[in-house]
């Protein structure tokens, strides 16, 4: 785990993974749903959280599938075309969780890998335009609907940056005003007096 105590670690980690069951694991059969056994048997194929996958596949209990989106069909589509892709559809957490799966014991890391590596570059180009170009808070969504949470939180730092920069030029950012927060607090203590009077 690269941060034991980040959310996005965390929800990343939660996503399921295709598994096949080697060896029986007993008092297991809860998690497969079709199965009436009280354990899973050899050849059983589950979605595992990414968590629970690693700790079995450690045990060689389990051997991990690549999942779908990472297939050779969808690195396809992404060599094609990666900013047309809505990857937050896809996977919301996509360059994270494909770190991970490439560090499994998987056929394709290496591919996943370059496909990771390829399509963030092609998508970077069309974030960082929209993020300075679109420097009015993105309220709707809309230029963020198609990004992975990855490359949300860079077009958020990326605009904030803009505004920032905005500012200076206006020499607005070294200028001494009331913080917000006093202001509603006045507005406040004056419509208590008011009140009162």
């Amino acid at each position: 785990y690269t941060d034991y105590f980040s959310l996005d670690e965390i929800l990343t980690t939660n996503e399921r993974i295709p598994c096949k069951i080697e060896l029986s694991i007993p008092n297991f059969g809860s998690l497969d749903p079709s199965s009436e056994s009280p354990d899973l048997k050899p050849g059983t194929k589950l979605d595992l959280p990414l968590w629970l996958a690693r700790q079995l596949l450690n045990r060689h209990v389990i051997a991990v599938e690549v999942p779908k989106v990472y297939r050779e069909t969808y690195r396809e589509i992404l060599s094609a075309d990666a900013a047309a892709v809505d990857l937050y559809r896809l996977q919301p957490h996509f360059y994270n969780f494909g770190l991970h799966i490439q560090n499994l014991p998987v056929l394709d890391a290496d591919d996943i890998s370059q496909a990771l590596i390829q399509a963030f570059k092609s998508r970077l180009r069309k974030i960082m335009d929209r993020s300075q170009n679109g420097v009015q808070e993105d309220a709707t969504g809309v230029l963020t609907a198609q990004l992975d949470n990855t490359e949300r939180s860079l077009f958020a730092i990326s605009q904030k940056a803009a505004l920032d920069f905005k500012r200076w030029q206006g020499r607005q950012s070294h200028k001494i005003s009331t913080v917000p927060m006093v202001v509603n607090h006045r507005k406040r203590k004056r419509a208590a007096l008011d009140t009162s009077s």
